[in-house]
């Protein structure tokens, strides 16, 4: 695993849960795997939309340095967009500023160019792959089932960071939205399902989820299907997943998790588009600095992430702190050697 975001008590806590998982250990079922050793080597980076690119750019921040900073190669896959080029070079420049060894563009614009072997080739070596937002109905459309898709899959198992932002989030499931409407209360037929690349089996990703209100359609979604966790992620905000079941929250804003194991519904007899009957499900909502363990369906630990301008703060205190511990340690010299002292730590 490459290197990543969390901060020394979740780098803790994640160590731990390896010592109880280790490489042979069986998984238990709930996340929608069969019992089995532990999955694929690789992060996966489900972002949630309208990440920054500018300023403090967290959420792209991270993806860089996990897919490994300097020595990262990334292709990114713009097929879900309907820009042009722009599309990329956006990336390209956000991507090359935050330190990326290599940006590579590859869009199979139909299955025909999934199956091309030309870009297939390309993924064999990247050590992340990005794919941007659009429609996910179009992107899961053309990629999944095809040689490119299936490479995409070999190197999220050789230890690739695999992500997305938007629709590139959401192709990342087992169960894919392809589209719906927003709303608080969850309805029938609210959205409908596509198949995804089967990266995070057992779950559902919705995007964009605060700011477009679709609490509603994550909620009918895991009434009609209770075995599915559901995960809604909030724009500027990624949930980083490291050995196919730790979940870390990075960003400006949440992830809600929806557990519907114990749910009581009546999605099999409600009509078109009335209110469901949803009751006994949990749910977790994960600011950032929060570690969740999408197997055993628990918070494993939350550390408050510091703010940048308050690590600026700390920063400037402790030098004051030490130039005050400088002064009191030269009371009593005479001032010519205390003078002397200070230009000589200066040299």
């Amino acid at each position: 695993m490459r290197g990543g975001h969390l901060g020394r008590g979740l780098s803790r806590t994640l160590v731990h849960a390896r010592q109880r998982n280790g490489p042979g250990a069986v998984r238990p079922y709930p996340v929608g795997m069969p019992p089995g050793p532990h999955p694929p080597l690789g992060t996966l980076f489900a972002i949630g939309g309208a990440e920054a690119k500018l300023r403090r750019r967290t959420v792209l921040r991270a993806f860089v340095a996990a897919a490994g900073g300097a020595e990262a190669r990334i292709a990114v896959v713009p097929t879900a967009s309907s820009l042009g080029s722009e599309v990329v070079e956006v990336y390209q420049a956000v991507f090359g500023s935050l330190g990326a060894g290599a940006v590579v563009p590859l869009r199979p614009e139909s299955r025909v160019d999934a199956h091309r072997d030309d870009l297939v080739a390309q993924l064999e070596d990247v050590t992340a792959v990005f794919m941007t937002g659009g429609n996910q109905l179009k992107l899961s459309s053309y990629v999944t089932g095809t040689p490119f898709g299936e490479a995409i899959h070999r190197a999220y198992a050789r230890g690739a960071v695999v992500g997305g932002t938007s629709a590139g989030a959401s192709i990342l499931a087992e169960h894919m939205i392809a589209f719906g409407t927003g709303g608080s209360t969850p309805r029938q037929r609210m959205s409908q399902l596509s198949v995804g690349l089967g990266l995070l089996p057992g779950v559902v990703v919705d995007q964009h989820f605060e700011q477009r209100n679709r609490y509603g359609r994550l909620l009918s979604l895991v009434a009609q299907s209770p075995s599915l966790l559901g995960l809604g992620v909030d724009e500027d905000t990624a949930a980083v997943v490291r050995e196919g079941h730790l979940l870390e929250v990075v960003g400006r804003g949440a992830v809600t998790v929806v557990d519907g194991r114990h749910l009581v519904s009546n999605s099999f007899t409600a009509p078109r588009s009335a209110p469901l009957l949803v009751s006994g499900a949990t749910l977790h909502v994960l600011p950032a600095g929060s570690l969740y363990d999408l197997d055993t369906r628990t918070l494993v630990a939350h550390e408050t992430p510091v703010p940048d301008s308050e690590v600026l703060e700390v920063r400037a205190a402790e030098s004051d702190l030490r130039r005050l511990a400088g002064d009191i340690a030269a009371e009593g010299r005479e001032p010519g050697s205390t003078r002397q002292l200070r230009r000589s730590r200066r040299s």
